[in-house]
């Protein structure tokens, strides 16, 4: 009898933890809808990289899709993103030697600005710039580090439009 019930009572506990209104992942995200489209990116920075646009957008879908089972739709999702790439600029971010003002750092920042709408919860919705940058050497060309700091600005991009259109950090 004793074993009846204590089997009884896991049973119960994992229908309870297993049970819910929501699709739950991983990532403390929460995700009562079933559908997401994402338009791509329009570049609309003064400094166009042919191939930013079309990476970035896929970046977000990945990231979105792996970690919430929403399916794509091209149109009627219950969660629409879209944006534009609004900026990508090449700065001085370290000076080595004083006297002469030299670069020593140079930083690759890329902002985008999202349009977030949550038609499960319209309080979730929001419109927010995103920017991340990487660091590279003066005294190299940013030919030579471009695609490796876009491929990590770009995943981090993707994580912060996620955590907060999903996650709510």
């Amino acid at each position: 009898m004793k074993r009846y019930l204590k089997l009884l009572g896991i049973s119960c506990l994992a229908v309870l933890l297993f049970s819910g209104c929501g699709v739950y992942s991983f990532t403390g995200a929460s995700i009562p809808g079933k559908t997401l489209m994402i338009q791509t990116l329009e570049n609309t920075s003064s400094n166009v990289v042919p191939t930013l646009s079309a990476s970035l957008t896929e970046k977000i879908r990945s990231r979105i899709l792996s970690q919430t089972g929403l399916t794509p739709v091209q149109n009627n999702a219950d969660y629409e993103i879209t944006g534009n790439i609004t900026s990508y600029n090449v700065t001085v971010s370290g000076v080595g030697d004083a006297q002469t003002a030299q670069a020593s750092q140079n930083r690759l920042t890329i902002t985008v600005q999202v349009e977030f709408k949550n038609k499960m919860d319209e309080k979730a919705s929001f419109k927010q710039s995103f920017s991340r940058f990487d660091d590279f050497p003066a005294n190299q060309p940013i030919t030579s580090h471009e695609a490796r700091m876009m491929e990590r600005i770009g995943n981090e991009l993707a994580d912060d439009i996620f955590n907060k259109a999903f996650v709510n950090w």
